[in-house]
């Protein structure tokens, strides 16, 4: 959640508003749509490429700035989409993601007459007597929802032992906001699935269906407190980590009660510095506790930006200190006993402290593994590993050509690999543009995808590193990640014997298939069949033969103009026919070839 301002007021929007809505974002989608569509395709095709180029950086960020503005005026999913873009959702440009990172804390407040209203529907009682004192002014606002902080009442503060709280409560006519951004961003879906730009690396309708299932969790508030609980269970016995405990007789659907964990936002530098802890060391640890999440437990914090995660000064070491009272078995993760140089058993008087569990992310079986060997790959700084485990992921189709983006990669670690955020800003921007443009163009020649649920998973894996990089801009991602990788592989090994075992039986297969393929080949090179692909060459025959095919169509076209120009004195009807008919090899000209690009 993000500081709240004060807002006109919310309420459920009658049909006429939600029609208004609904055609509002689908107008500013199609515009842009449009204009993308005759910058990028259309004025190429007229031989105006450096028009686009030369205004793509100003179009994109006019394009965010609107986008911006459209988000905070509208509220609902609309800032979501706008988080989720900032956070780059893909590889978006950066004129983008930077105009919208301001949309974490641009949400306006509900007045708190509406709040009240809400929650004493939902409750079956006066405000008054759920809670003893409920401060009217929102500590926290998000799109979804806002939260006030109170003081429970005498018997609940007995019950629970607790005694302040906050009080999450949705925004009246949420769920009506929600069906109609679904609606509007499902028809905007389906408008990508037809750019073949777009569908060919992504498919655009199961994104948006991701997204929806993601936000109607987010506005359950039993789902939240289920994640709590599930998320508790996998720290307890972590005392980096700590999260609010659930008070379950006042939360519904949509109201939530909490325990109070206000400390230090995890992105106040002056904060950590005066209560003596110091920001440079609270980076690996955080780093730690999100690798754990992704690649151990499976079961990750999807939101982790600075407004969701505290930073708990410590007066003394708690027993059992870390994810709350109440939690299932769970055990260390990887990253506690990798842990960071500094974190020395007994010695950090401080833990973590994460809320907000509406946006939460799981990772299935394969795909945990899938991440694992990604990680170690990066770790180990093996460009072919990174590309395997990146097919077995399904990001990369098993089809494509890999050959140039395993040399790509191993160029890139070879030269940035090992930099932290520090040493990058001093790399010349120059280096980094042709690096990007070579890079780049292998890239965009390969068949990407995201898979289900790896909408949440880039987004975690972003904010991650921002976080780290804000806490310590000489953090270096690697020094976190290789002890980590180092531990997954005598994990991932684990059984030596079953390893060998099988790579002994895939030796033995190869063995086998050897002489039907040698033979296979020799008599291809007996008949002269065997074929040989280059795909850069093929890359340059295809646009020779494109060029050649749109010379003889403009020669066509200039023929037939000009013969009937001249026939048209004397036979009007049959000049005018050929006149007209240049057209045809004339769009042929204009038009052809230009779809490989």
């Amino acid at each position: 959640m993000s500081e709240a301002r004060p807002d006109r007021g919310d309420s459920v929007p009658t049909f006429r508003e939600a029609r208004a809505r609904y055609r509002r974002i689908l107008w500013f989608a199609g515009w842009n749509l449009a204009v993308t569509w005759w910058y990028e395709l259309v004025l190429p095709k007229f031989g105006l490429l450096s028009i686009a180029e030369r205004t793509r950086t100003r179009r994109m960020q006019k394009f965010a700035r609107r986008f911006h503005v459209l988000a905070v005026d509208l509220g609902g999913l609309m800032i979501k989409v706008g988080q989720f873009m900032s956070s780059r959702l893909d590889v978006l440009p950066p004129e983008i993601t930077k105009e919208l990172e301001g949309l974490q804390d641009e949400v306006p407040a509900v007045p708190f007459d509406a709040i009240r209203s809400l929650a004493e529907a939902e409750l079956g009682m006066p405000l008054n007597q759920a809670f003893a004192w409920v401060d009217p002014t929102p500590v926290a606002a998000a799109s979804l929802g806002q939260a006030h902080r109170a003081r429970l009442v005498p018997r609940d503060a007995a019950d629970t032992g607790l005694d302040a709280v906050v009080l999450k409560v949705q925004r009246p006519g949420i769920d009506e906001i929600v069906r109609v951004d679904l609606a509007a961003l499902r028809k905007i879906g389906g408008w990508l699935s037809h750019v073949r730009i777009v569908y060919s690396r992504v498919d655009a309708p199961a994104l948006v269906e991701e997204f929806a299932a993601t936000s109607l969790e987010e506005i359950d508030y039993l789902h939240e407190a289920a994640n709590s609980v599930r998320f508790a269970a996998d720290f307890v016995d972590d005392d980096r980590v700590g999260l609010p405990e659930v008070v379950w007789e006042r939360s519904t659907r949509r109201v939530l009660t909490l325990e109070d964990v206000t400390a230090i936002k995890i992105n106040d530098h002056a904060g950590l510095v005066a209560a003596g802890i110091d920001p440079a060391e609270v980076a690996p640890v955080f780093a730690a506790v999100m690798f754990d999440q992704l690649f151990t437990n499976g079961f990750f914090h999807a939101d982790p930006h600075p407004g969701n995660i505290f930073v708990t000064p410590l007066a003394a070491r708690e027993p059992g200190a870390g994810a709350g009272a109440g939690a299932g078995a769970g055990a260390l993760g990887v990253g506690a006993a990798v842990g960071a140089a500094s974190d020395v058993a007994g010695s950090r008087p401080w833990k973590l402290t994460f809320i907000d569990f509406g946006m939460m992310g799981e990772v299935g079986v394969n795909t945990r593994s899938g991440l694992r060997k990604m990680l170690i790959a990066a770790a180990s700084r093996d460009g072919k590993g990174l590309v395997a485990a990146a097919q077995d992921l399904g990001v990369l189709l098993q089809s494509a050509e890999t050959a140039e983006l395993e040399r790509a990669l191993t160029q890139l670690f070879a030269r940035f690999g090992g930099m932290g955020f520090a040493e990058l800003r001093e790399v010349d921007p120059r280096e980094f543009r042709e690096f990007g443009l070579q890079f780049g163009h292998v890239v965009r020649s390969l068949p990407f995808q995201l898979p289900e649920n790896f909408l949440l998973i880039i987004r975690a894996m972003s904010l991650t590193s921002g976080v780290s990089s804000a806490l310590d801009p000489s953090f270096n991602l690697w020094n976190s990640v290789e002890p980590y990788a180092q531990q997954l592989i005598r994990e991932e090994r684990g059984n030596l014997a079953q390893d060998l075992g099988k790579q002994a039986l895939e030796n033995l297969q190869i063995a086998w298939r050897l002489p039907r393929q040698i033979d296979a080949m020799l008599t291809k090179l007996d008949e002269g069949t065997v074929s040989f692909r280059n795909p850069e060459l093929e890359r340059r025959v295809e646009g020779l033969e494109r060029a050649g095919r749109r010379v003889v169509s403009a020669l066509v076209f200039a023929a037939l103009l000009v013969a009937g120009a001249v026939l048209r004195a004397d036979d009007a009807v049959l000049g005018t026919v050929l006149m007209i008919g240049s057209v045809v090899p004339l769009l042929h000209a204009v038009f052809s070839g230009r779809g490989g690009r």
